[in-house]
């Protein structure tokens, strides 16, 4: 098997396991709090990852360099992003917050020209206004010019989380640590601030075996799992877009698993916001690779 096709079922099996996750924050989030959940799931993403950095004799170099850099990185992913993004979905239909997180590549896009000093091309442009089309059909439910938000907090924690990781992957772009320890380390630093505000907060509670379950299956998989698997697949392709273009597979398996598994009716603006979300994406990526 030559190194692309690898490339493509390591991708395709990231995809796989990131469209399960909406389905899972909402089935884990009927048990738990957002801070419950997130702590859980990150004391596992946590563990998981510190195996792989030990397993891959990495732990030396991880005690001894890059906390400079995670001292801060580690607040900004996990604990905000997060923390914001379960805010999201525990006050959102599934799908709405699905579909509106998907909007942190045109985010990233708008705020490098601050931070990096980058120039927005006309595509650049006409790919925001119509994936933020979308955005405005989703938050209004179809009503586009009789607005009445149905959860007006649901929807700006959702946009809130994707400014947060548009600016954690811009912030980072000077990050020289590997990614495996780079994200060991701000586990490392984000968990004890998670613990804290727990313990000072909602507390740690027992919320029976299927809660437990879930909160692992998000924290292992989620945000560990398939985030290895992205990493070898981008890794080993020859070219970024052959599998970078596979994320536009995960919206629609997650609509159908939702509908399946959380019994949640799909809106028929949701159908309509996601479309133009992802051609605002699917714009921007053309243009910004056209040599790939």
């Amino acid at each position: 098997m030559n190194q692309d096709r690898q490339a493509v079922l390591y991708g395709l099996g990231a995809v796989a396991l990131w469209s399960t996750v909406a389905t899972a924050f909402k089935v884990a989030l009927t048990w738990m709090s957002p801070l419950e959940l997130m702590w859980l799931a990150a004391l596992v993403s946590w563990a998981f990852m510190f195996v792989l950095v030990v397993r891959q004799g990495h732990l030396k170099e991880a005690l001894r360099h890059g906390w400079r850099t995670a001292a801060w990185a580690g607040l900004m992913n996990p604990v905000a992003y997060y923390l914001v993004l379960f805010a999201a979905y525990d006050r959102l239909p599934g799908q709405e917050a699905m579909a509106l997180n998907y909007t942190w590549a045109l985010a990233m896009a708008l705020l490098a020209v601050p931070i990096l000093g980058q120039r927005l091309t006309r595509m650049d442009v006409i790919a925001g206004l119509i994936a933020y089309a979308g955005v405005w059909v989703i938050a209004t439910r179809g009503n586009v010019f009789n607005v009445v938000f149905a959860d007006p907090l649901g929807v700006v924690f959702a946009l809130v989380s994707t400014l947060l990781w548009a600016l954690y992957w811009l912030l980072n772009a000077r990050d020289e640590r590997a990614p495996l320890i780079a994200q060991w380390q701000n586990f490392s630093v984000g968990l004890p601030v998670l613990t804290l505000l727990l313990l000072v907060g909602p507390g740690l509670n027992w919320h029976g075996w299927q809660a437990l379950g879930a909160g692992i299956y998000v924290g292992l998989f989620e945000m560990g799992v398939a985030f290895i698997l992205w990493q070898m697949a981008v890794r080993k392709v020859s070219r970024t877009a052959k599998v970078s273009n596979l994320i536009f597979l995960s919206p629609p398996v997650s609509l159908l698993l939702l509908y399946l598994v959380v019994d949640e009716p799909l809106l028929a603006s949701t159908f309509v916001g996601l479309m133009l979300i992802l051609l605002g994406l699917a714009l921007q990526q053309l243009q910004s690779k056209p040599s790939i």
